[in-house]
Order: C-alpha cells, then structure tokens, then sequence
C-alpha cells in the first residue's frame, strides 16, 4: 500500500489548481437570482481542475486504466450539469438531473462490482428508501419518479464504492477510502439540495450544496490514481 506522505507528495501539487479554483468559488460568491455563462464558467471551473488533475497522469494512463476513464467522463458530465444547475429556475433543472444521473452511472462502473458487500446494499437501499419517503409529499408531476430514479442510481453508486473499502484486510487502501468519502458527501450534498428544492428551506444551504460537492468529486477523482500506484508497487517490487 502506498503510504499517505507519498500521496501528499506526488498527488497534493497536481490538485493546487482546484483548491484555487474552489477558493475563487467561494471567494466571488456570486448570485444564483442572475444566472450567467461568467457565473457558470466559475461554478464548472472546480471540476475542470480535475479534468486536468487526471489528464496530467498521462493520456497513456488513462488510456490503460478504464476505471480511470470512466471518472473523467463523470466529471465532464458533472460539468454539464453544473452549468445546467445555474439556469434550474428556467427549467433546466431536470437535464441537470440527467447529467449527474450519467455521473453515477459512470462512477458505478468505476467502482465495479467487487467485492459485492451486499449487506453495504442493504444499507444504502435502506436509506435511500427513507430519503425518498420523506420527499414523496413534496413531489408532483414528473419528479416523483425522476427523483426516484436518481436516488436508486445515486445510492448504488454510493453502494459499489462503500463496498470497496475492507479496512480489515491488507486489501485496504487509501483511494477506496476516497472512493467511499467521496460518494457519501455527494449523497450529502444531493439529499440537501432535493430537501431545500422540494421539502422546505435549508440554513445555509447553497454553502452545504457546494462544499460536500467539490470534497466528493476531489476525492472520487483521487480515487482513479488506483492504477497507478499499483503501478508504481509492482515496479518497485
């Protein structure tokens, strides 16, 4: 297993670029009430960093490792849904749902379906089960079964990527963490945006919304570099 010091070390100079971008986010904060391309550029500019921290493991490397392929094709779709998000009160809300539904179905086959952990399944169908139960009252039209769909997607994501962390085996390692922290805080960051959407007004919502969002996607991004350090082992060995 790679150790932590060498993560931080050859993988914290290529995410500088997205903690500045996320910074600017935050720093520039600008209204969702006049949605524009500039406020786009500023919400997607995050995720391109990340497209960027993949593609500067080499085209070689992503051309080798599937899994690392499909987390770069999330995060492009992930983008579009950004960008759809601004203009949701225009009615663009539902490709937006579209968009990060293609996300989980992408991080899905990254994840893969070893181990199978069905009782992870059980757990995850359980709360998706709850979410969506306490929604259904606020839902009408076309959202009672889009919301539905998304949550089943979303969850099973969440499910292949907890399933891959077995912290008590020497099959441990740091990037399933990532995998599993990352897909928790983005079904974070989603059941918050469907309660303050749907249900009632969440305190400091959009702050909630977008920080467990970038933490998801830069820790379901660093989750790709697997293949590279099992790489990396089996030169050194």
């Amino acid at each position: 297993m790679v150790s932590p010091v060498t993560v931080v070390k050859s993988e914290g100079p290529k995410l500088v670029p997205f903690f500045k971008a996320t910074c600017v986010y935050f720093v520039l904060w600008l209204p969702t009430s006049s949605p524009s391309w500039f406020s786009a550029l500023i919400k997607c500019l995050p995720i391109f960093c990340l497209w960027v921290f993949l593609l500067a493991h080499g085209i070689s490397f992503l051309g080798e490792h599937s899994s690392a392929r499909k987390i770069l094709a999330g995060l492009i779709f992930s983008a579009l849904g950004d960008a759809f998000l601004i203009w949701q009160e225009q009615g663009y809300f539902s490709h937006g749902l579209l968009m990060f539904a293609i996300t989980h179905i992408l991080y899905s086959s990254a994840f893969g379906m070893e181990p199978l952990n069905a009782m992870a399944g059980l757990v995850i169908g359980a709360v998706s089960a709850v979410s969506y139960a306490l929604l259904y009252p606020y839902l009408s039209g076309p959202f009672t079964y889009l919301v539905a769909v998304y949550i089943a997607l979303i969850g099973f994501m969440g499910w292949r990527a907890i399933a891959g962390v077995r912290l008590h085996s020497d099959l441990w390692t740091w990037t399933k963490l990532s995998a599993c922290l990352g897909a928790m805080l983005f079904m974070v960051s989603d059941l918050t945006i469907a309660v303050n959407k749907f249900c009632f007004p969440v305190p400091h919502s959009r702050a909630i919304i977008m920080a467990t969002y970038y933490a998801a996607q830069m820790l379901i991004a660093l989750s790709a570099v697997e293949c590279q350090n099992a790489d990396m082992a089996r030169k050194k060995a």
